[in-house]
């Protein structure tokens, strides 16, 4: 079943579906923003907002909040007059969003590191064991799964909701961006090893040597990004 078909059938008070307990702006918002987040909607997409509420069998006011607070979390651009495209980034906003993801990943780690049990440092062993496992598949989207949940981790156990919530909004953005990711970083078998160097540093309880560690991660699609050339600015290649 489609999150479209979702939509209507809960609305036509059929068998609930996995959005039951939203609101219908906030179950059109969670499609959208997925259909966004997946490329199925890639950037300059425009959003009816008419073709929209036929298409997900709604009005247009719950497909108009759910722009708005599209537009809130940077996923949406509002044109007076002309509309709601998806944004795409430019070359110079995505190099802010990683450096702001360094900021506050770097802290994440600090405070996630004396919160880490043993459950935590087997979970993270796994999905480096994953990563190995997708690259020696080239399966770039299991080995970015592994790499987004190994990451998420700290976030989650920095028990910082702020951070969190932060984090959520700029990954957003930048996962519809994947390879281009790869195309910066370069190679999938440094980012493992660089991987599991931070974690040697977790199980070493070295909270700020973790945190250099990570930050030097982070720092590497950065300088490529600020060597890149004029005519690479904007980054509408995500798939």
């Amino acid at each position: 079943m489609t999150a479209d078909e979702t939509i209507k059938r809960d609305d036509a008070g059929g068998q609930p579906g996995k959005l039951e307990n939203l609101t219908l702006w906030q179950r059109v918002h969670e499609h959208l923003r997925q259909e966004i987040l997946d490329n199925r909607l890639p950037p300059d997409s425009e959003l009816n907002e008419v073709a929209l509420s036929q298409s997900l069998g709604v009005s247009r006011g719950p497909v108009r909040e759910a722009i708005g607070r599209l537009a809130s979390e940077g996923l949406v651009t509002v044109r007076p007059r002309r509309g709601a495209v998806v944004t795409a980034l430019s070359a110079q906003e995505f190099l802010s969003a990683y450096q702001l993801r360094e900021a506050l990943e770097t802290l994440a780690i600090k405070l996630a590191v004396p919160r880490l049990g043993p459950a935590d440092l087997d979970r993270l062993q796994r999905l480096v064991d994953e990563m190995v496992g997708a690259a020696d598949a080239s399966d770039v989207d299991a080995f970015f799964r592994a790499n987004a949940a190994f990451h998420a981790t700290f976030v989650a156990a920095s028990e910082n909701a702020m951070l969190q919530d932060t984090m959520s909004r700029i990954l957003g953005q930048m996962g519809r961006y994947q390879m281009r990711s790869v195309a910066l970083r370069g190679s999938l078998r440094r980012s493992i090893d660089e991987h599991s160097a931070i974690l040697t540093a977790v199980r070493a309880g070295d909270a700020d040597e973790a945190a250099r560690l990570l930050g030097e991660h982070i720092q590497i699609p950065q300088r490529r990004l600020e060597a890149a050339p004029d005519d690479e600015v904007v980054l509408r290649d995500a798939s």
